[in-house]
């Protein structure tokens, strides 16, 4: 049955025997590893730690080797690829890998180039041009068939960018509360190296951290809030990471905008509804822009659904990796399955964006 609960405390008593699959020992996690991931107490994301690997990728005049998480078996099916969002790891899938990889899919979970548990020690540039020829690199060398790319938050901008640039490796996309819209990274690109290394410093804070996670999740428990926040500043702890994060920076970021109406692979936004760090309406304008697109919206969650809401997240992926010609036309009308109060609100932009497409493809 697919299901799964996200916090290991919640899990009702009858279920318990099933979390202890999940349980990992110290002894089970790969020695490269930081040694702190023997505190985390959440049991699939030990679970998923000890599936990490490291595979040689030839990238530039090197071979990096690339931290990830390898399917157990092959499909028919198009390989899904998981990536993650700024400054994280693919430990932001615990809860949501299993599942896919329950439901028969031939599931991978990669980190970005300059984040997650890659050997970074002989740094490369850490840019976006860098992160978009590794990541091909490394479908290249492993995988070489049309994947279903699946990006949340900045990690939609590295799908995009993907997509656009390798429309052969790609058949379809999914985005999650993707982040877009923002201009690469402003101002920060510019600032002298001393403020930026202290930027960072500050990004791994315990108390920037929890903040964070405050805002991005619905009513978590302080408890759970912690030992979150532990997972997801585990990569942090590498003594290279805070140049891969300066030199991406000092790089300018991704500026993924103006590829949006370029983008030909189908594409499964999902959304959460009470996102309170990347506005709901900019999901609309990304459902407009975007020529082949359906749009989901996942009730009483906030930025990261395939964290906080697992099952649905893994649902809607299932149906979009399975669905046929003959159910498209009545996901794409799930659009207009918002509240009616939110779609008073937010009509306007619609149709406005629209009217500009509508005039775009005129001329």
């Amino acid at each position: 049955m697919l299901t799964l609960t996200a916090s290991p405390e919640l899990v009702p008593t009858k279920r318990r025997a099933h979390v202890k699959l999940f349980t990992a020992q110290g002894s089970d996690f790969p020695s490269f590893l930081p040694k702190e991931v023997e505190n985390i107490k959440d049991p699939f994301a030990r679970k998923l730690a000890t599936r990490i690997e490291r595979l040689p990728v030839g990238f530039a005049d090197r071979s990096i080797m690339s931290s990830c998480v390898k399917p157990l078996m092959q499909s028919e099916r198009s390989p899904v690829i998981l990536l993650h969002g700024f400054d994280s790891s693919c430990l932001e899938w615990r809860y949501t890998f299993p599942l896919l990889e329950e439901a028969g899919l031939e599931t991978w979970a990669v980190d970005v180039l300059g984040w997650g548990f890659s050997d970074l020690e002989r740094l490369p540039s850490c840019d976006v041009a860098s992160k978009r020829d590794h990541l091909y690199q490394l479908w290249k060398s492993y995988i070489r068939r049309p994947i279903i790319l699946i990006g949340p938050s900045l990690g939609a901008a590295v799908a995009i960018d993907f997509a656009i640039n390798h429309p052969e490796a790609v058949e379809k996309l999914v985005l999650i509360d993707a982040s877009v819209y923002a201009e690469d990274t402003g101002n920060l690109a510019k600032l002298p190296r001393a403020i930026a290394y202290a930027g960072v410093y500050l990004l791994k804070s315990t108390p920037l951290r929890l903040y964070v996670n405050l805002i991005a999740f619905n009513s978590l428990p302080l408890n759970t809030s912690i030992d979150w926040m532990n997972v997801g500043r585990l990569h942090c702890l590498y003594p290279w990471w805070e140049d891969a994060t300066v030199n991406f920076m000092n790089s300018g970021g991704y500026n993924v905008s103006a590829q949006i109406k370029k983008v030909k692979q189908k594409t499964l936004i999902i959304w959460g509804e009470d996102d309170q760090i990347i506005s709901n309406k900019l999901a609309v304008r990304l459902h407009c822009e975007l020529p082949d697109a359906v749009i989901r919206q996942i009730p009483d969650c906030g930025h990261l659904p395939h964290v906080e809401k697992p099952n649905s997240v893994a649902k809607l992926i299932l149906d979009f990796v399975g669905e046929d010609s003959n159910k498209e036309a009545q996901s794409v009308s799930q659009f207009y399955r918002y509240p009616a109060e939110y779609l008073d609100f937010v009509s306007p932009s619609i149709n406005a964006l629209r009217q500009i497409n509508h005039e775009q493809k005129k001329s």
